[in-house]
């Protein structure tokens, strides 16, 4: 509530710069005239979501959403199954003549993603080293000697997904590592297990789109062409975030504990 508020705010320092009409017409009518447009071509993502939500595993999910494309690509698109595959693999290449379409159209496939994937195997790598040394466990230990209070352990958490962030380059190690140091310590206080959760995802998920060399930042990079650094003051919701957690964490407010009925 409060980002929309102050993007609605910064909204209306630029309500008048939006694109032209004539430009937008020429977009829509070059796409329509080069591609078949239909609702069903939604099904795809339709289908994604749905599993999603039937909680269906996400490989499956993400494979079955992609099959599905590739079959419409075919059919809807009259698309030869070996230009499908060429364009999975490195990416689709619009020739439409129009300048802003292609632009906008051409991108994606396997090969565009390598160095984001290569940069979380070294993360993963990272990380199975130092919880295999026993170096985890040696600086939660330490970190975990100063906590006197609730505030002050969702404030580890924050701040350790916050630096894990920047050290291992990694959202994912941000998330599960400091998840598995302080599970113990939430549930030797009572906390139900959504408050470390929520902490996790305040911290490790939303801070990792703003740095640079994290596997998000450079998929940001990589996709929008935007240094993080440059959209990092208008990311209110993820700025804010962290802040708000730690505010309930010192406050006790949304803190729940764990009911005797669910203990085991």
């Amino acid at each position: 509530l409060i980002s929309i508020i102050l993007y609605g705010l910064l909204g209306t320092r630029f309500s008048g710069g939006g694109m032209k009409a004539g430009n937008i017409e020429v977009i829509l009518s070059t796409i329509k005239s080069n591609f078949f447009i239909h609702p069903i071509l939604l099904l795809p993502p339709l289908l994604v979501i749905v599993m999603v939500v039937k909680k269906i595993p996400p490989l499956p999910a993400l494979l079955g959403g992609t099959a599905l494309g590739g079959i419409f690509a075919m059919f809807a698109q009259s698309k030869p199954l070996a230009e499908v595959i060429q364009a999975a693999q490195s990416g689709y290449v619009s020739q439409s003549g129009v300048k802003m379409v292609d632009d906008l159209l051409t991108r994606g496939g396997l090969e565009s993603m390598m160095p984001t994937v290569a940069l979380i195997i070294c993360a993963l790598s990272f990380g199975g080293i130092m919880e295999k040394t026993g170096m985890l466990e040696t600086l939660a230990r330490s970190l975990l000697q100063r906590v006197k209070r609730t505030g002050s352990l969702v404030a580890i958490t924050i701040f350790s997904c916050i630096g894990l962030n920047v050290i291992a380059s990694d959202q994912y190690m941000a998330i599960v590592i400091p998840g598995r140091m302080y599970k113990k310590a939430f549930d030797e206080r009572g906390l139900h297990p959504k408050n470390l959760s929520r902490c996790l995802e305040d911290s490790g998920t939303l801070t990792s789109p703003l740095i640079p060399w994290n596997s998000c930042g450079a998929f940001m990079h990589a996709t929008l062409g935007v240094n993080p650094l440059l959209y990092l003051p208008y990311a209110f919701l993820n700025l804010l975030n962290p802040l708000v957690s730690l505010f309930y964490g010192y406050t006790g407010i949304t803190m729940e504990k764990v009911k005797e009925s669910d203990k085991v």
